[in-house]
């Protein structure tokens, strides 16, 4: 049975938003169910139509497409549509479904509803919780990586960033907030330890009373100690059963 979507289209230029919808008429399972020209109007959007699919412009005026998906609960597939292509590292670091460039091609977007459909029966929306042996397309230093969940030792919040480190000792800033990343990661596997930390406990060495109700754990290849208030360490416990 075909799945069906709704679409919201997201673009300043209201020409390219027709256009669009014109090619997307021509394939039944995909209803573009609502249009905005900026941020602020897609936030608004995706909150009352909590569309299965955004078709999302990059480059607008005032704020870009990137700004959407830090702004508004995204639960959607996010498939790029832009005419500038240095930005296509960038959508696959926010594990975008895809990224077109305009003019839009027929078979280019065809080719993109058919991994719609295709992640559709194999993973849930953006935002979706990742699974231990999944990877991740980031930048880890001076270079995007592919980064296997499993390989991820902790992260701690910097400022409007989150520094990745892995359990080889590879260090890399990714514009993901703590929230995100504590909803995404695995729950078995990946605990908040503080505010601004999250760690991998599969590489939990061993856990230590400190004064003041608080613990010190140790990471294999962790460095010094994480000291966890007693409320974290009762969820870390938990856990461990």
């Amino acid at each position: 049975m075909t799945k069906l979507f709704n679409a919201l289209i997201v673009d300043d230029e209201r020409l390219a938003r027709k256009d669009l919808i014109s090619l997307l008429k021509t394939y039944d399972q995909v209803t573009v169910v609502g249009e905005a020209d900026s941020v602020p109007a897609a936030v608004k959007a995706i909150q009352k139509l909590n569309p299965d699919v955004i078709f999302l412009d990059i480059q607008m005026p005032g704020e870009s497409g990137f700004n959407l998906l830090d702004k508004a609960d995204v639960e959607a597939q996010i498939i790029f549509v832009t005419a500038y292509d240095e930005y296509a590292i960038r959508a696959f670091e926010v594990n975008a479904l895809d990224y077109l460039l305009k003019p839009v091609n027929p078979d280019r977007l065809a080719k993109a509803l058919e991994r719609l459909e295709n992640r559709e029966d194999e993973l849930p929306a953006r935002g979706r919780a990742l699974a231990y042996d999944d990877r991740l397309f980031l930048m880890m230093g001076p270079h995007f990586k592919f980064l296997k969940v499993s390989s991820i030792l902790n992260i701690k919040a910097a400022a409007d960033y989150s520094e990745v480190q892995t359990v080889e000792g590879a260090k890399g800033l990714v514009l993901k907030s703590m929230k995100e990343w504590e909803t995404r990661l695995p729950a078995r596997h990946f605990l908040r330890i503080h505010r601004s930390t999250l760690i991998n406990m599969e590489y939990i060495e061993k856990v230590e009373e400190w004064f003041n109700y608080s613990f010190k754990v140790y990471l294999k290849g962790g460095g010094e100690p994480y000291i966890i208030s007693r409320r974290y360490a009762t969820r870390l416990k938990d856990r461990l059963g």
